[in-house]
This record gives C-alpha cells, sequence and structure tokens, in this order.
C-alpha cells in the first residue's frame, strides 16, 4: 500500500525513481508523481493511474542528481491528479512524499494552518505545511523534527527542500522505510524490491527515528535528538526473482514457483540429520503454552484457519485464529499462558502490527511468521519463522498461502515430537509427495482454464462448499476468485447451506465443492446434491481415492493434513484464468494493495 523512492548521489535521479516505483506497483495504488531537485529548482511530475501514464508526463531533458517518487493508494481524497504525491508547501520551498496516515490532521490544520490555502484533500499535505511554518523560524531539520513530534498515526516521510539540494529528510513510524547505502550514492525506499538493481546494502529504520541523507552519509537520529548508529544489511534479493522472466504475469508464476517453495521450505527446516528442526526457543514457548492465538488478515487468516488443525491435532495445544483489525479491539478473554503467532507475508500488516503492540505491553509472547525477514512485525516478535517462498509481487496471494500452512506444519509437527507424541506423519516425506503433487497440477493449466470458461464465462457470483479443512480452503479460494476476476465468491462450509444460503441459488448458480477429507466425503457429496436439485451448475474437486463417477477434476493423493496444499491449486489457477477472460488486470487488482500498512 503506497510506495516510496529517493536518490540522491551522482547519476540521473530520473530514472532511478520510475524503475524504483515499477518495482513497488505490486504494492497498489491510484496515482504516482515524482519529484526532481536541480539547480533550476523542484520539478514535480505527476499523475492518475499507472507509472505508464506517469512516464509520459515526465520531462525527458531534466536532469538532477536528487529526487523523490511516490505511489498513492487513496486514504485521505480521492484517486486524482492534485492528490497524487509529492506535496508541496505553499511557498514551494518544500516537497514531501508520505505513506500512512495522519490521525490528527483537522486538529492540526486548525491550530496551525488557519490561513494556508491547501491544494489536496490529503492528510499529507499537512506535514509538508507545518515544516514550512516552523522553518520560518529554524532551521529545516529543527522544523522536521517539531513537525513530528507533533504527528499522531503513521508514517514514512522523505523530503526536499530547495535550500538544501544536497540533502533528504527521512522519518519513520509504524509504515516500512530503508535507506540504501551504495558508491556515492544513497537511496530510500518503502521495500528493498524498489532499489535492489542498484544495491543490495540497507539500513533498517525503526520507528520515530529521522535521516538526514546525502549521496555520502546517512545520519540517524530519534525524535530526543539521539545519534544512533546502525549497520546496513545485505538483502537476501536476486533482482532477477522480481522479474516476471517468460510469464505473462507474476500471478501465474507465482503459483508455478509453489512446489520449488516447498522444496526450499523443508531445506531450510531440515537439520544435518535430515530431520525438521526449529529453534529451540520456539518449541519451548510452544510447548509452554496453554493456548496458541493465530493473528492475521485475509489470505493469511485462511492459513491460520488450516494452522489450527495443524496445530490441534499434531500438537494438542488448544488454538483459536482472530482476524487482526477486530482482535485489536475487542480482545477475548485470554488463557494464563499465550503465545501468539502472527502471520504475515509482508511482515507489516498494520492491523497485526496493533496487536502485537498490545500483546507485547501485556507481557505475553509473540512469534511471527512471515516472508520477509527484518520486517517490523518479525523485529517486535520475539521469535521468527521465514516463509522462504522469494518475493511475491501479485496482490493476490498464492505461493505465500502454501509457504504458510507448510511451516504452520513443520512447527506443529516438532512441536508435538517435543512434546513426547507420536504422530503417525513422515513429514518431509509428506511435503515432498505434496510438491510433487503440486506440479503435476501446476502442469494441468489447460484443464483449470477449460474448467473457468466453462463455469464462469459470465457468472456474476460463485459459491465454495467443503467441509473440515476443505471449507478453510474453500474461503481462500473465493477470495481469489472475488480479488481479481470480481466475481462477487463466497467460501460456506457444506452443512450450513441449509441454515440460510442455500436461499441463494439460481438456475446455474456456479458452486465449486471440494471433496478431499474422507471422514466427510458423503456429507459434502449430500450437499452438492442439495444445490444441485435447486438449479446449481456444481463442480466438483475431490482427492484420488474419494472420487466417484461425474467428478469434474480428480487431485493426486497427499497426506489428509496436508490437502490445502494442492487443493487450493486449482482454485487459484480458477480464479487466474476468470479474470484472464474478462480482462481484468490480474497482477493489479482494483482498489487493492499488496502491503496494507495502514489500518
Amino acid at each position: 500500500m503506497c510506495g516510496i523512492t529517493g536518490y540522491i548521489g551522482t547519476n540521473d535521479a530520473k530514472e532511478i525513481l520510475l524503475k524504483g516505483l515499477e518495482k513497488l506497483e505490486y504494492r497498489g495504488y491510484d496515482s504516482a508523481g515524482i519529484a526532481l531537485e536541480n539547480q533550476e529548482g523542484t520539478h514535480i511530475f505527476k499523475e492518475k493511474g499507472r507509472i505508464a501514464d506517469l512516464r509520459a508526463v515526465v520531462d525527458g531533458k531534466v536532469a538532477a542528481r536528487a529526487g523523490i517518487g511516490h505511489t498513492r493508494w487513496a486514504t485521505h481524497g480521492e484517486p486524482s491528479k492534485s492528490n497524487a504525491h509529492p506535496h508541496q508547501s505553499a511557498s514551494g520551498r518544500f516537497t514531501l512524499v508520505h505513506n500512512g496516515v495522519i490521525e490528527n490532521e483537522s486538529e492540526l490544520r486548525a491550530e496551525y494552518l488557519q490561513h494556508v490555502k491547501f491544494n489536496s484533500d490529503t492528510d499529507t499535505e499537512v506535514i509538508v505545511q507545518l515544516v514550512e511554518k516552523f522553518a520560518k523560524d529554524m532551521e529545516t531539520e529543527e522544523a522536521f523534527t517539531k513537525t513530528l513530534r507533533l504527528l499522531k498515526g503513521s508514517y514514512a516521510i522523505a523530503m526536499l527542500d530547495t535550500e538544501s539540494p544536497e540533502t533528504i529528510f527521512v522519518a519513520k513510524n509504524k509504515s516500512p522505510l530503508l535507506v540504501g547505502v551504495g558508491e556515492d550514492f544513497h537511496v530510500v525506499a518503502s521495500d528493498a524490491m524498489a532499489m535492489i538493481q542498484i544495491t543490495d546494502r540497507f539500513i533498517e529504520l525503526m520507528d520515530q527515528e529521522i535521516v538526514i541523507v546525502k549521496k555520502d552519509r546517512a545520519d540517524i537520529y530519534n525524535l530526543q535528538g539521539e545519534v544512533i548508529i546502525r549497520e546496513p544489511y545485505r538483502a537476501e534479493l536476486d533482482a532477477t526473482d522480481i522479474e516476471k522472466g517468460t510469464y505473462p504475469h507474476f500471478m501465474l508464476k507465482e503459483i508455478d514457483e509453489q512446489p520449488l517453495v516447498m522444496r526450499k521450505i523443508i531445506q531450510a527446516y531440515q537439520n544435518a540429520d535430515g530431520d525438521l528442526e526449529i529453534d529451540s526457543d520456539i518449541k519451548q514457548a510452544m510447548s509452554a503454552a496453554d493456548r496458541i492465538y493465530i493473528v492475521a488478515c485475509g489470505t493469511s487468516y485462511h492459513a491460520g484457519l488450516v494452522g489450527k488443525q495443524l496445530i490441534e491435532k499434531l500438537a494438542a495445544i488448544p488454538v483459536e485464529v482472530h482476524l487482526a483489525s477486530e482482535f485489536g479491539y475487542n480482545m477475548p478473554l485470554l488463557s494464563e499462558k499465550p503465545l501468539f503467532i502472527f502471520i504475515s507475508q509482508s511482515g507489516e500488516t498494520a492491523d497485526s502490527r496493533a496487536v502485537l503492540v498490545k500483546v507485547k505491553e501485556m507481557g505475553h509472547r509473540a512469534l511471527t511468521i512471515t516472508n520477509v525477514p527484518g520486517s517490523t512485525l518479525s523485529r517486535e516478535s520475539d521469535y521468527t519463522m521465514l516463509l522462504h517462498a522469494g518475493p511475491e509481487i501479485a496482490v493476490a496471494s498464492t505461493k505465500a498461502y502454501t509457504a504458510q500452512i507448510a511451516v504452520l506444519a513443520i512447527l506443529a509437527s516438532v512441536t508435538g515430537a517435543a512434546k513426547g507424541i507420536t504422530a503417525d506423519l513422515d513429514l518431509v516425506k509428506e511435503l515432498g509427495i505434496a510438491a510433487n503433487a503440486m506440479e503435476t497440477l501446476c502442469d494441468a493449466k489447460e484443464e483449470f482454464e477449460q474448467i473457468a470458461a466453462e463455469y464462469l464465462p459470465a457468472a456474476i457470483n460463485c459459491f465454495f462448499i467443503g467441509r473440515s479443512i476443505d471449507h478453510f480452503v474453500g474461503l481462500e479460494g473465493a477470495l481469489k476468485l472475488k480479488e481479481i476476476s470480481y466475481i462477487q465468491a463466497e467460501g460456506f462450509a457444506g452443512g450450513e447451506l441449509k441454515h440460510g444460503t442455500i436461499a441463494l441459488i439460481e438456475e446455474q448458480t456456479p458452486v465449486i465443492a471440494l471433496a478431499t477429507q474422507a471422514g466427510v466425503n458423503g456429507s459434502i457429496r449430500a450437499n452438492v446434491k442439495e444445490v444441485a436439485a435447486r438449479g446449481a451448475s456444481t463442480c466438483i474437486i475431490s482427492m484420488q481415492g474419494l472420487e466417484t463417477e461425474g467428478d469434474r477434476f480428480v487431485l493426486p493423493a497427499v497426506h489428509e493434513l496436508l490437502t490445502p496444499l494442492v487443493s487450493v491449486i486449482p482454485l487459484q489457477l480458477i480464479a487466474y484464468y476468470a479474470a484472464l477472460h474478462r480482462g481484468c488486470d490480474v497482477d493489479k487488482p482494483r482498489n487493492l494493495a499488496k502491503s496494507v500498512t495502514v489500518e
């Protein structure tokens, strides 16, 4: 959600900023802009729409050695050119880009900026106007710091000052931001992906820190003016990982990467003897907990529902799964010895972080499962388990979901073994079998494209049904379809149909049913008959060994607890082809952001 780039050095900043913004397109945005600083002053170019639209309005003749860029996802004010970043102060001296939400912007306008004419509807413009107001009586750095002390909410900021063209003023609170280090240059980025092509060395910024960035140095301070020394880390990211290669879309590439991700996860969590292993502190924390609270959003929440089954069955620990956006404001009565597990692809999810802050204040332990080492949730938790999925660029998550389930399975299995629980499950072997099955399914794209063409060509809605663990996968399948094809889709527990939902079934309503669990195989098939009797167009995806005549697709057999790893792939591909056939932007669906960094 929103992205920032910045550059100061010896090369022309223009193309570096634009290419950086292109790498951040996956985060979701509705407008974009850049500001270039040279001896002639500040040159601003911004446009509603895509980076390609911005490129069309950028003056190629303008050269600059410093600049900032931004992709905006609308929060305050509609998507428009006037609301796009960068924003300038009244005199044009200061130019600023900002991610996050300033919660007290109305109060700040009323108290300090009554006579200032605003050119946008954004909360961001309040920041830059405040800096200019205070800079009339003090140095820029002091005015910048004074402004930050007044702000309530979240921010990642990069600012230019025409009177200090050799400097980018940077600050962070709750929203992610990095400073990259190079030979005779520094960069600013919301995500290392934006600048990985020119540097792999980045300095992590913590909340309420300020950085004075020049081409040859980056000085870090906190809001109290104390100097902070922090060495850069090397980002373990290959620039080729964030390219589509021969694929038409990142989503399709990432679906195909899932078997490889399974094998990477096995390798990452195997010890020298070939057994699965996790950090001993995590094992101890899991074993000591009397209840696990999984907190997540969206796709990660759906993975958490599967994780509940895995942990309860393999480690015999009660588990609750909660939506982060609700948990933070309506916390249930907690057990005596809780352990919190936060699941987040980016590790920057604002809703989850809000919960993490609260539970840490209460003195509870927290484990983050994420794809991004060094992310905020990872840093602020007691423990971290990495997904090892590689960059996920498409907004609709695919490989992160299956990676989360695999890591949760490892967590549950190793914890169970540490507690002396004997499980009839060789997880290394079974994950390997699942990886092979996933590969087989990825090679069956034509069949899933045909299913999409058969069931969804003109559909306005679609229902996914399943029982037990299949119900949770159905929720994820419905989310994928609605995210990228804009078909109204819902997932339901099969047994709940007769309690109200079946009223929605009309002639030719598409209903996709999953049948991978032996114990409820007969029940879900009875549910399919119920909707078929009312005119639904039914599509059964079953597991080998449970199939019956008329099933639309039969999945390769895997261990019953690991069926979500394979049953989700047809649903991902069906959603992909449904969106493709409708002419939708598969990788960047409307109104959505990859990394949700505001509540």
